[in-house]
């Protein structure tokens, strides 16, 4: 069930953190390199924008925005109700290793916003 975006400007911008296993970084690259159609469109049916992610080493940060009023629990929702996501989640899960801070069910990690800005007004 797609989640109501009400038309607002402001976005919450969310940084996360997870560590990939070794060896698995040219398979991760490769299936992001052509993610699957279902799992973009569940994504974005869940309001998930600008969605981000970088390797540093076995290190993933992912960076994406949600509208306001949208939360982390409202796109797990959506996310579940796609057979597809659930499926590439799995697959991701062989490539991904949680970080000790991980809880059992959300292996990526919050990394707090200390600097923001969207460019300086006059």
């Amino acid at each position: 069930m797609p989640v109501k975006h009400e038309m607002r400007h402001e976005m919450q911008r969310y940084g996360r953190v997870l560590k990939l296993r070794s060896g698995m970084e040219a398979e991760y690259e490769r299936l992001h390199a052509a993610v699957w159609p279902e799992v973009l469109m569940a994504t974005s049916r869940a309001g998930i924008r600008n969605y981000s992610i970088y390797r540093y080493r076995q290190l993933l940060f992912s960076y994406f925005e949600l509208p306001e009023g949208v939360t982390l629990e409202d796109v797990g929702r959506v996310c579940a109700d796609s057979e597809e996501c659930l499926r590439w989640e799995k697959l991701m899960q062989t490539l991904q290793e949680p970080l000790p801070e991980s809880e059992d069910a959300a292996w990526w990690v919050a990394m707090p916003e200390v600097f923001h800005t969207d460019g300086a007004k006059p």
